[in-house]
């Protein structure tokens, strides 16, 4: 079974971001990176699936800049066997990422193609379905459990509270949610190996980006805390805001 795992290069979801003064891309200086956290899930999910067929590839892919290299390293210290590179600028939009993956990903023939459900600086889920679409294939967004069976594989999701159960003809691509599996540390066994396993570079496709980043701006600050004394005075201050100010009641 061969298994391509999409991934991201984003900002440490701890990093408090700042705006640049061009206003429409953050100011990189001291900020770390790390490999997006769904991303993480569907990297190891890939693993446990290879290591439960007891055959099989993992490939991890990205398209983003010269840098990401350490993020690809990682996860084949996790256990992925390879590693395809597309060298890109730092911010591309979705259709230019899903393009980019889709052209990787097509002289590749993969039975499995998994992503995060969103990455963790735009969240937008977009790149999952729209890789999908280009490629032809049947999408299952959102997943918490997958297992592959023979040529097909049972995913779940949660869908209003409830469970539903997907039996999907591979190939096929999922989008990582929550649940689906928790990422190992890589060990120094695992960080030594990851030295001499292949990381490939693919070219960059020319693909057009029909939306614009026109600014950015960071959430307005929030009102200083109010402390209210557990007394009959204070519990009456606080439904006297309640209902004043914050017009809830």
């Amino acid at each position: 079974m061969k298994i391509i795992v999409c991934m991201k290069r984003v900002v440490d979801t701890e990093t408090r971001v700042k705006i640049a003064p061009d206003g429409v891309s953050i100011d990189t200086g001291g900020v770390q990176y790390i490999t997006a956290p769904y991303d993480e899930m569907a990297v190891e999910k890939a693993i446990q699936l290879r290591d439960a067929a007891g055959e099989g590839t993992v490939t991890v892919l990205t398209v983003g800049p010269a840098e990401a290299t350490k993020e690809l390293r990682t996860a084949m210290a996790m256990g992925a066997d390879d590693a395809v590179h597309v060298v890109a600028p730092d911010r591309l939009g979705a259709e230019p990422t899903a393009a980019a993956l889709a052209a990787a990903i097509k002289e590749r023939a993969p039975d499995l193609v998994l992503c995060g459900k969103q990455a963790t600086d735009e969240d937008d889920a977009a790149v999952g379905p729209m890789l999908a679409a280009a490629l032809g294939l049947p999408c299952v967004a959102f997943v918490h459990g997958l297992s592959v069976e023979g040529g097909a594989a049972i995913a779940e999701r949660e869908i209003d509270g409830e469970t539903e159960i997907l039996d999907v003809a591979l190939p096929a691509l999922f989008t990582a949610q929550k649940g689906l599996a928790e990422a190992r540390y890589p060990g120094l066994k695992g960080i030594m190996a990851a030295k001499k396993k292949p990381l490939a570079n693919a070219d960059l496709v020319d693909a057009p980006e029909r939306t614009a980043l026109t600014a950015l701006e960071l959430p307005p600050a929030r009102a200083a805390m109010q402390a209210i004394d557990p007394t009959a005075d204070g519990m009456q201050t606080l439904l006297t805001a309640l209902r004043n100010e914050k017009k809830v009641l």
